[in-house]
């Protein structure tokens, strides 16, 4: 039993911090030979046993969004599964959904090693990868053959990012070929105009340059996938609203907040022990724990704006059941994490629907969906 492992996991965390990324790589290599393998007895044994020990049935925590079913509010974040190798297990760690990428038009190699650190003191992580991934045309086909394998049993999205060597200027065509390549093969996109890793990408976030990318994807569209929205959580509130207006404009089915956040003064640790250098001086996004009040403050923000009426993803600083009410409760209708599965261990998705079951029997409420946005 995979329970009995739980234990231990703290020592398997350490072991691994030395190369978080070369460690990702291995559990990512590990689970698609499981993936690929299901039919066989020891692979249907390893999913049977993962879905024993990481998934649970809390019917009060079903919603149903853009003519999706999501069995709870917990999803896997972009990031973590770059190139889909793992897109057809991760329902067998509980997750409702996954979000894949992100995923450029052009195969990229990201940025020079090492570029993940683990920053434990502040339980963040430092990632300045650069979107690297095999490219939307790979990808795509990766996809397919999994789901001809096995068809998906959860709803999976796809990051779509700017390829480095596509000028600015035509971002808005990059975007709608790695669409078109991929359009197939998931149930929702998110436009990714924040990372702080592409050079020039969060520039996109501004009115003139974003609008020509969301004219494009939503004529070639027609209202077929919804299509979401990714914003840094260093906006002002004024960039903020200026988004939220083309949002509307361009008949967007929601608005993910946020993605990493270029600030490093807040960070406890102060100087990045792998390179020996100021943390404030070290380029990438902080993600974990920091993140936490800030996107947790936007997605209030952006609900009071919005009046509810556009679905938010909430992501950032989630590692708890009280950190995924906090942000249910400012206004996101779902949620994803990264560094606190990572913190946390595959446990972490269970531990947390069990919490928010009990938050809704105290609060008398019989459905997740009724405590959305209540603090507002």
């Amino acid at each position: 039993m995979l329970n009995v492992l739980r234990p231990a996991y703290p020592l398997f965390f350490a072991s691994l911090k030395g190369n978080p990324e070369k460690a990702h790589l291995q559990s990512l290599d590990i689970l698609a030979k499981v993936d690929h393998n299901r039919h066989k007895s020891w692979g249907r044994w390893t999913i049977q046993e993962l879905e024993r020990s990481f998934c649970v049935d809390v019917p009060h925590l079903k919603q149903s969004l853009w003519g999706m079913n999501f069995a709870h509010p917990m999803g896997l974040a972009p990031g973590f599964d770059k190139n889909g190798v793992g897109a057809g297990i991760w329902s067998s760690f509980g997750f409702s959904f996954a979000e894949l990428g992100a995923v450029t038009l052009h195969p990229q190699g990201g940025n020079p090693l090492p570029r993940m650190f683990r920053i434990e003191q502040d339980k963040a992580i430092l990632n300045r990868m650069g979107a690297n991934n095999e490219g939307a045309e790979a990808i795509a086909l990766r996809l397919k053959e999994t789901w001809q394998r096995s068809p998906r049993t959860i709803p999976v999205g796809i990051n779509l990012c700017k390829s480095k060597i596509t000028p600015l200027e035509e971002a808005h065509q990059d975007y709608l070929g790695s669409f078109e390549a991929l359009r197939p093969y998931a149930d929702y996109f998110v436009i990714n105009v924040s990372s702080p890793n592409t050079p020039g990408l969060r520039s996109l976030q501004g009115g003139e340059q974003l609008e020509p990318i969301l004219r494009t994807l939503q004529e070639a569209n027609q209202g077929e996938k919804p299509i979401l929205i990714k914003i840094a959580p260093d906006l002002s509130w004024d960039d903020i609203k200026g988004i939220l207006d083309l949002s509307r404009n361009y008949d967007l089915s929601g608005i993910v907040a946020t993605n990493t956040t270029i600030k490093k003064e807040q960070l406890e640790t102060k100087i990045l022990k792998e390179t020996g250098n100021l943390l404030v001086d070290e380029a990438g996004g902080i993600s974990g724990l920091p993140l936490k009040q800030r996107s947790t403050e936007v997605i209030r923000f952006i609900y009071q704006q919005t009046k509810g009426e556009l679905p938010i993803i909430g992501v950032g600083g989630i590692f708890n059941a009280q950190d995924a009410w906090e942000k249910i409760t400012a206004g996101a209708t779902l949620l994803q994490f990264y560094s606190g599965w990572v913190y946390e261990g595959p446990w972490a998705v269970r531990d947390i629907l069990t919490g928010l079951q009990t938050r809704l029997q105290q609060k008398g409420l019989s459905n997740i969906s009724e405590a959305i946005g209540v603090d507002n």
